[in-house]
């Protein structure tokens, strides 16, 4: 089976096309780098021709909030009106878990414009609204560093999970049929973000204190302890934070 990666030389695509060639299918590794622009539509119907399933789990390269949404709203259209010309039977997305609470936050905006125009474009799909991944703990305590050497980061629960988990759970759906409708994953723990947070910055010896803050947001978005956890019935991956903590040391 030809599949296509839309995103695949980033964080999970690159994990995505090494679960899916081990398998022995033909993949394509599709993103600027290697000629193929979903924005601009170059590329595309090459990569695509004769292709059954694309994953897309590309991202903009900036994340001020008119970029985003042009970013999700170019690249979901001409991708999707490509797929339709080459007879892809299976579109299959990853967003992000809590996506139409979040509208204060301009990415979020903009995965709810791409999840959207998926649901409106008549290619079978299914869209995996997936919760943070522990890869970037790193980048949730710079965005509330402040300039007194504190991290300041909402106490709200969210539930984190591994990047790995992550491609297991695509791969499989890959070589599944579409479903039609969101799905959501998410990490085995609830817990607070500030509290998780804290645990990887001391497993790295960084020394920045937390402070856990109510009326801290994230990047921009108020928080409260249903805006980032999956609902009943979400599929939850086995890697635990201090599972993953531990591994990513011995790395």
């Amino acid at each position: 089976m030809k599949i296509v990666i839309i995103g695949g030389t980033g964080l999970i695509g690159r994990k995505l096309v090494e679960r899916l060639r081990g398998r022995g299918h033909e993949v394509v590794a599709a993103s600027p780098s290697t000629g193929v622009d979903t924005v601009s539509g170059q590329g595309l119907d090459k990569a695509l021709a004769g292709a059954e399933v694309v994953a897309d789990v590309t991202n903009p390269t900036s994340f001020d909030a008119d970029a985003v949404l042009a970013f999700f709203e170019a690249s979901g259209r001409n991708l999707l009106a490509a797929e339709a010309r080459a007879g892809v039977r299976h579109h299959l997305a990853l967003s992000v878990v809590g996506t139409q609470r979040l509208q204060d936050n301009g990415y979020f905006r903009g995965k709810c414009a791409q999840e959207r125009l998926i649901e409106e474009s008549g290619v079978p799909y299914t869209i995996v609204q997936a919760t943070q991944f522990f890869e970037f703990m790193a980048a949730i305590a710079d965005g509330g560093a402040a300039d007194d050497g504190t991290v300041r980061l909402s106490p709200a629960l969210f539930q984190p999970m591994a990047a790995d988990d992550v491609a297991d759970v695509l791969a499989e759906l890959a070589l599944s049929g579409p479903l039609n409708r969101r799905i959501e994953i998410g990490g085995p723990e609830r817990m607070g973000m500030a509290q998780a947070v804290e645990r990887f910055l001391q497993a790295r010896g960084d020394g920045r204190r937390i402070v856990p803050d109510e009326a801290t947001t994230y990047f921009g978005q108020k928080m409260d302890d249903r805006a980032l956890t999956p609902g009943e019935g979400a599929r939850l991956t086995p890697t635990r934070l201090d599972d993953w903590l531990a591994q990513a040391q011995r790395s």
